[in-house]
């Protein structure tokens, strides 16, 4: 009989579904109909809550970008591109600038990354692969519930407590690795026991520790969840050519989970560098660039933001604020971004996906 398809016009076909055979004898195949399905009530009303959360976000980060930038054209317009150059800030006398904050910023952040990259990577593979069965739900709430401590706690602990236990370490570092420039501190003779800890006080060097434990528990988080979707069958395989737990973890979970640690940092990054009040309960403000991070006093672009808004007098100091906010906002977007990236790239982000 005649097909009546209209992608296979003309084509005979008999009951199995094959099509006459051509003049080489091999039988036609029908070609292929599309399958539509059709999606119940609830699953378009799931979808579209989430298509609705997901432009929601996105219009409040446009939003919230826009308003940065049309409130600090008149600053930026004025200072050009000084304002990434200068180190001082004094607004009211039209001179200011991040240069300084900014870097400040980014010593403060990067310290608090390598400690966290320790602390996470540490915690998350002993809750994942070494503590007992009736120990990891206990821990893992712990480190979930330390991630939801306010900054300010953090700051008052590290301001009063902390710091004075840090102060030793800041010294020692200081008297043995002197010749490394970070930890190079002026104006002070190690040879003299008698020299005050307060000179090491309210550095970059303390702030970056405390914050530091703040971001510890959002990329551990992570981390945890990466190495326990480590396959089994490769984790088996590991210990059965007769390797010992750290060769397995070594050889199969730390590559696995290895994208998961690199986005978990970086996203602990974009909180560190927009961190405010725990830095500001601990550092001296500083406007200039401070290289040595033992030495006392340093800033951020946030706890700049946050000593100088009430002193600001008139629309023009208003607007040379928000041109730092905007700077911020701009270098944690990209942080946030970038560890997306990894995250999704990476073989435990696609195993998580799907």
């Amino acid at each position: 009989m005649v097909s009546n398809d209209p992608l296979t016009p003309g084509l005979q076909a008999d009951d199995s579904g094959l099509g006459t055979p051509d003049p080489g004898g091999a039988p036609r195949l029908r070609a292929a109909r599309s399958l539509k399905s059709r999606r119940s009530p609830s699953d378009l009303l799931f979808r579209s809550v989430l298509r609705s959360g997901g432009s929601v976000a996105l219009l409040l980060m446009i939003g919230v970008g826009s308003f940065l930038a049309i409130n600090a054209w008149t600053a930026l317009h004025k200072a050009g591109l000084s304002f990434l150059t200068t180190q001082t800030w004094n607004a009211n006398g039209g001179q200011f600038g991040i240069a300084a904050v900014i870097v400040g910023t980014g010593l403060i952040a990067l310290v608090a990354v390598l400690v966290a990259a320790v602390l996470a990577t540490g915690t998350a593979l002993y809750i994942s692969e070494y503590a007992p069965r009736f120990l990891k739900r206990p821990l893992v709430a712990g480190l979930d519930l330390m991630a939801a401590v306010p900054s300010v706690v953090f700051g008052l602990w590290g301001s009063y407590l902390f710091q004075q236990q840090l102060l030793p370490v800041a010294r020692w570092l200081n008297d043995w690795l002197y010749w490394f420039p970070p930890f190079q501190v002026n104006g002070i003779d190690r040879s003299n026991p008698l020299t005050s800890l307060d000179t090491y006080s309210a550095s970059t060097f303390i702030a970056g520790i405390v914050v530091g434990l703040m971001i510890t528990p959002i990329a551990g988080s992570i981390m945890r969840e990466a190495f326990g979707q480590a396959p089994v069958g490769e984790r088996e395989g590991a210990l059965a050519l007769g390797g010992t737990r750290w060769g397995m973890i070594r050889s199969v979970v730390l590559p696995f989970g290895s994208g998961a640690m690199i986005g978990g940092l970086m996203l602990g990054l974009g909180r560190a560098l927009g961190e405010t009040m725990a830095v500001l309960l601990i550092i001296s403000p500083v406007y200039a660039i401070q290289p040595h991070i033992l030495q006392h006093g340093t800033s951020s672009i946030s706890s700049l933001i946050a000593l100088q808004y009430a002193q600001a007098a008139g629309n023009f100091s208003i607007s040379a604020l928000m041109a730092a906010g905007l700077a911020l906002f701009v270098i944690t977007m990209l942080v946030n971004f970038a560890a997306a990236q990894v995250v999704a790239r990476s073989r435990s982000g696609a195993m998580s996906e799907a």
